[in-house]
């Protein structure tokens, strides 16, 4: 977010939102607090997000903290496990899962979160494009194969270990993960 786009202290702004939300989840996140963390009066923060969701969805979607850098490891097996590995980063560090726990929990009540989720993750599949488009140009991955579908199932599998089962997903099961993405449970 350039400062035409939001307050000049748009980067502060989104990590008191973020850090109050790890440590107080959304139910208890308030305006009023993020102001006091981020050294800005409440009424600046009304004038660019009418509410606490629009506040937390801009965070979500323009704070660095939930970016992943994308690899190329010259392989696809390399790209996917590396994403795998980010992943699990993301779901596991002391900074970010906390604000992805909070936020996966309010979501079902708040349609904005819903949509800034999906933002979120067009964004990051946009981004994460050119790891399939190496491929197939490398001949690794027939032609027509969904991208989304392929990270839907990976991401997805390692969401499922780490925030519903409770389960260990170390690299080991990473790359349980990906090879069987790749080749099929077949």
């Amino acid at each position: 977010m350039s400062t035409q786009d939001g307050p000049r202290k748009a980067e502060a702004i989104f990590a008191a939102t973020l850090e109050l939300l790890a440590e107080h989840g959304y139910d208890k996140l308030a305006i009023e607090a993020v102001a006091a963390r981020s050294g800005v009066n409440k009424t600046t923060l009304y004038r660019w997000w009418p509410s606490k969701d629009a506040l937390l969805a801009a965070a979500l979607r323009d704070s660095g903290l939930l970016t992943v850098e994308i690899p190329d490891t010259g392989s696809l097996r390399g790209d996917l496990l590396a994403v795998a590995t980010r992943i699990h980063r993301l779901l596991t560090s002391e900074r970010t899962a906390p604000v992805v726990t909070a936020t996966l929990t309010a979501s079902p009540r708040r349609p904005e979160l819903v949509d800034v989720a999906r933002s979120f993750f067009a964004d990051r599949m946009a981004r994460e494009e050119p790891i399939f488009d190496r491929a197939t140009a490398r001949g690794e991955l027939r032609a027509g194969v969904d991208p989304v579908l392929v990270m839907d199932l990976l991401a997805g599998a390692i969401w499922f270990r780490l925030l519903l089962r409770g389960g260990e997903a170390g690299p080991d099961f990473l790359e349980e993960v990906v090879d069987t993405v790749l080749s099929g449970a077949a």
